[in-house]
């Protein structure tokens, strides 16, 4: 029976697209692992595959010359669907992959082995596989040593993760915002695809710590965190960009929708009772800053300075407001 991770593909999804390295450069790492795995197994194709909505996209490949190919095809798409590892001794002789245009036609897989990468959470998010053109049985000794790295495999994809996270509110750390944010840049140079960066920051935030102490403080900055990602769409990001400076990234989000959404997050943090221990809440507000992709957008920098600048506006002229190129919100 499987279990309730492998029948959550939403959650899966949202799995792999948290590890933010689809369509990335290749990295030195994984590119490592595939060559040694290939001298190791003697398999002429290696690769580390992350299974998308529609495709498998492969990390570190070697032996295939495609960059990915579309997921109702793959290997690995059957190998997700398990916690055991995926054995195919000849795919000529499976009703699974016998006519799969990878097994008829290049690069002619024959035999896989495939080892799902789990994530710390439960998800498999794609897999480690060793592919040969021949007809092939996988030793147990060699099933371990693709497991062992797999677990390689998983660990460094985790670092990464941790790395991007900021410990005390969980959001994306500047490094991790700003990688994104590069992301909806090339998109929107690419295809003119719309977006838009809101920053924003807590009101009279020293004064908070002064009062009632910089735990309280950081209870404010945590519970502001987890307010504002519970209202999130599944495709925006949020990270923390230093101090009591926060920013959501809005994807495919035109200037007006935009706009909206700064003034939800302000009322929404206006009301919320932040609970500081001991029984007692405060109430804060937030000054926020709305900045559009446009043609004078040529940097991620350029992009979060035009922000910056909306946000000190909204500041100076009275707070717990929003600012976008076109008007400041009074409230």
């Amino acid at each position: 029976m499987l279990d309730s991770f492998l029948r959550d593909e939403a959650g899966r999804i949202a799995a792999v697209d948290r590890l933010a390295v689809l369509d990335t450069p290749p990295e030195v790492p994984f590119e490592k692992i595939v060559d040694l795995m290939r001298t190791i197994l003697n398999v002429p194709i290696a690769t580390v595959t992350l299974v998308d909505r529609d495709r498998q996209w492969f990390l570190a490949r070697r032996g295939i010359a495609a960059q990915e190919t579309p997921r109702a095809i793959s290997f690995c798409t059957h190998t997700i669907q398990q916690r055991d590892p995926l054995l195919v001794p000849d795919a000529h002789l499976d009703p699974r992959f016998m006519d799969n245009p990878l097994v008829q036609g290049d690069p002619r897989i024959r035999s896989y082995a495939g080892v799902p990468l789990r994530t710390a959470e439960g998800y498999n998010v794609g897999a480690l596989c060793a592919i040969d053109t021949r007809p092939r049985t996988f030793s147990d000794a060699e099933v371990n040593i693709l497991v062992n790295f797999a677990n390689i495999v998983t660990d460094e994809l985790e670092l990464r993760l941790i790395a991007q996270r900021d410990h005390l509110t969980g959001a994306l750390t500047r490094r991790g915002f700003v990688e994104q944010a590069a992301e909806e840049l090339a998109a929107y140079t690419r295809h003119g695809r719309p977006g838009a960066l809101i920053m924003l920051d807590v009101d009279h935030f020293k004064t908070v710590n002064d009062s009632h102490g910089h735990a309280a403080g950081d209870q404010v900055l945590r519970q502001l965190a987890e307010l504002c990602s519970s209202v999130m769409r599944p495709n925006d990001a949020f990270g923390r960009l230093g101090g009591e400076e926060f920013a959501l990234l809005l994807p495919d989000a035109a200037p007006a929708e935009a706009s909206a959404v700064a003034e939800r997050f302000r009322e929404m943090i206006e009301v919320y009772p932040f609970e500081i221990g001991a029984g007692r809440t405060l109430k804060v507000t937030v000054s926020l800053g709305v900045a559009s992709l446009d043609l004078s957008t040529t940097s991620v920098d350029c992009w979060l300075a035009a922000a910056d600048a909306l946000l000190y506006r909204a500041k100076q002229t009275g707070r717990n407001r929003y600012c976008t190129d076109a008007l400041v919100e009074n409230v």
